[in-house]
């Protein structure tokens, strides 16, 4: 890795609980391609005050996660569709004082969702209704799926989350029956969470795809249980490379190809 200077380019993320995935995925390519870039978690109490330092000390990029994506909006310059529309910011990009933002993480999850080639005529049920959670329920929007019911223990968020795009919403856990289902919560996460499995038994068995954007572990209780069953697997650990490497492109200006991409995830996942 170059020698650290004064012209060395800083990128961070921001977390409630952040891992070293993000420090090992950018910092293994800045490395392989011989870029004057850094990039450290932190996390903070205070994100009025960490967006005005990403401002005031010119950092390039911030990658945002859980809980402060939807926090950032009032306190950047300019919402891209992708963050706009879906009402939370995973990325944002330093142009000299100016905080552009967006939402990586709705890319990534629309791609796995073609990629994949879900039949948008199955059921979906999505557990969750924050930021992550709405990324994903707009991803399966614009990706054609028309049924689609939002779980969640906060009622208004649910509500309004479901309404935003015509779906259904319940605080209580609906019958077994949908097609897809997601876990866009914390449960099932390193820490107090990581027992938990997210979604019921009964859900998994009934389901054709089980989803967890969950990062780390990538091998969380639902995707376990998915794969026992002999389900059709989508885990976090995908979704966290895929934006990952559409960030890396916007902070650095090059875009990767799919073996960088592998390669690095793999190396974020190896420690």
């Amino acid at each position: 890795m170059p020698i650290l200077s004064k012209d060395t380019t800083l990128c961070i993320s921001l977390s409630g609980r952040p891992s070293n995935i993000g420090t090992r995925f950018h910092n293994f390519l800045y490395e392989e391609l011989g870029l004057d870039f850094v990039y450290k978690a932190f996390t903070t109490g205070d994100i009025e005050g960490a967006i005005r330092g990403v401002r005031a000390l010119g950092i390039r990029g911030c990658s945002v996660s859980m809980p402060f994506k939807e926090a950032v909006i009032p306190l950047v310059d300019v919402l891209e569709d992708s963050a706009a529309t879906i009402g939370a910011v995973n990325t944002i990009v330093n142009d000299d004082g100016r905080l552009t933002a967006s939402n990586t993480d709705y890319q990534a999850v629309a791609t796995l969702i073609a990629r994949c080639d879900i039949d948008t005529a199955r059921p979906v049920l999505v557990r969750g209704s924050g930021g992550m959670a709405k990324a994903v329920v707009a991803a399966f929007h614009h990706a054609g799926f028309v049924d689609l019911t939002v779980l969640a223990r906060n009622e208004a968020a649910a509500r309004a989350l479901a309404g935003t795009y015509g779906y259904t919403w319940t605080t209580e856990q609906p019958p077994p029956g949908a097609g897809v289902i997601v876990n866009a919560t914390p449960l099932g996460m390193s820490g107090p969470y990581a027992d938990v499995l997210s979604l019921p038994g009964a859900q998994v068995r009934a389901a054709d795809v089980v989803f967890d954007v969950v990062a780390f572990p990538a091998d969380t209780p639902l995707i376990r249980a998915g794969r026992t069953s002999g389900k059709q697997v989508i885990s976090g650990a995908q979704v966290i490379a895929l934006q990952a490497a559409e960030q890396f492109e916007r902070y650095t200006g090059v875009s990767l190809t799919p073996d960088q991409v592998t390669r690095a995830s793999e190396f974020a996942r190896a420690e």
